[in-house]
């Protein structure tokens, strides 16, 4: 079974933001939680990352995006939803 995993990010992010964005996705595909993320618009402001994850590993992924999150100081940035 499937798990959806979804998080927004920023529209207007500066290049070092971006370039941390584009990292985590690339950390989420080469950990295994998934291998594509889809990106549409949510509104003026942001873009919503969808991706499924085996159910098993649906709070680890979680967890390690808010990590991550954290550890980049992209709170301002990206947030799960």
């Amino acid at each position: 079974m499937q798990t959806a995993v979804r998080f927004r990010v920023r529209k207007d992010l500066a290049p070092h933001e971006q370039h941390r964005v584009l990292q985590l996705k690339g950390n989420l595909i080469s950990r295994g939680y998934t291998q594509i993320i889809h990106i549409s618009d949510q509104d003026e402001e942001f873009h919503l990352n969808t991706f499924e994850t085996p159910r098993e590993k649906g709070i680890e992924v979680q967890q390690y995006i808010k990590d991550y999150i954290s550890a980049e100081n992209l709170s301002e940035s990206i947030s799960i939803t």
